[in-house]
């Protein structure tokens, strides 16, 4: 009595109703752009260390999606990388189950060095593809000066939930309106999980506002903050401020990147059709050769020093990776929709008579009884 709460969906719980057309999958962009950079596949990389790596971020951008650097990570903060990881992953065999986390929170313990940040934005910027790194809310003013002159061309400021002002008590509030304002960048800011903190990062000249926090088998801020919306509730509630937002403004168009709750090539489709843009993808790019973290999978909140709020888990055998080409592409043997993420999405696509990803934003939906 005297509370009410909405009633919230997340993507198993809706499916995709075909419409009286189809069409053939070889006549379906699944193309899209964000301010001046255009991509062949709706896709960025979940900033974590276990999947990016500078090379991996080269390997994404060649096959037509952004990898996203984890400017806080351990490639700002160790000069050997892979040495470090190495620990991680000797780990995992351990019994006592935080021995992970005790790992990560220490390798995270060593200060960023901006250097090191420096040198790999500059590998990925060499290569030619679109360069983007994250930043968290409360470093985003220290760090991005030397990101900016390395090279990166896109900036995310991410955390669990980022509002468009930063409260700090033990220094000056990040207004990211203001600081946004005074960048020559795109800025892709959230995690956002409603209508009204979507118009609100919206509303400081974002390009783009993600949608949710990673929401994975490996994350855990639901138990540990209870903090949380269903994936596809958060994604109709996010695109709703958007459409909003492009009335109020007269034209200008925010995207919205669904981060949270794709276990499969199908979550990816259903993304898209609650209203997304893109997705920002970890768990399932965890299982490729050329992932860090060799088929161990983290968010960026593992390590943190006082609350983490991400397991280490284990997505597949060492002899079970595949090729990240494979991953997105295929040909693939599994039935489950594990590989051929964006093959699948094209097929999605062209099963509902859609040719293109805004089209595709208009597909028919139920929700399981």
């Amino acid at each position: 009595m005297g509370r009410t709460a909405r009633r919230g969906y997340a993507l198993h719980e809706v499916e995709i109703v075909p419409s009286r057309r189809t069409r053939s999958s070889q006549d379906v962009s699944t193309a899209w752009q964000i301010d001046a950079y255009r991509f062949d596949i709706p896709l960025l990389t979940h900033p974590t260390d276990a999947v990016v790596s500078p090379a991996v971020a080269v390997e994404v951008g060649k096959l037509g999606g952004l990898g996203v650097l984890n400017a806080e990570g351990l490639w700002a903060r160790h000069p050997n990388v892979e040495q470090e990881l190495a620990k991680v992953v000797d780990a995992i065999d351990d019994q006592d189950s935080t021995t992970l986390t005790r790992v990560l929170q220490e390798l995270h313990a060593a200060p960023i060095r901006p250097e090191l940040i420096s040198e790999a934005v500059k590998q990925v910027a060499a290569s030619g593809v679109t360069v983007a790194a994250r930043v968290s809310p409360q470093r985003a003013a220290e760090v991005t000066p030397s990101l900016l002159a390395a090279g990166v061309e896109i900036l995310v400021v991410q955390g669990t939930i980022v509002s468009a002002e930063h409260v700090s008590r033990d220094g000056e509030p990040l207004n990211l309106k203001s600081f946004i304002q005074e960048l020559d960048v795109p800025v892709i800011a959230g995690g956002v999980h409603d209508y009204r903190t979507a118009m609100h990062l919206m509303r400081t000249g974002a390009a783009g506002v993600i949608v949710g926090y990673g929401a994975s088998l490996a994350t855990t801020s639901d138990r540990v903050l209870g903090i949380g919306v269903p994936m596809a509730t958060a994604i109709v509630d996010a695109a709703a401020a958007r459409r909003d937002y492009l009335d109020e403004t007269g034209g200008r168009y925010v995207h919205v990147i669904a981060d949270g709750e794709v276990d499969a090539s199908g979550d990816v489709a259903k993304s898209i059709a609650c209203g997304a843009d893109a997705v920002m993808l970890g768990e399932p790019l965890a299982s490729a050769k050329e992932a860090p973290g060799r088929g161990l999978y983290w968010t960026a909140a593992a390590a943190h020093p006082s609350m983490p709020r991400s397991r280490v888990i284990s997505t597949a055998e060492e002899d079970e990776l595949v090729d990240l080409r494979t991953l997105l592409f295929g040909p693939s043997a599994d039935p489950d929709g594990m590989i051929n993420l964006f093959g699948a999405l094209r097929r999605a696509m062209a099963k509902t008579g859609y040719s293109d990803l805004k089209e595709f934003q208009k597909v028919g939906l139920v929700v399981r009884g």
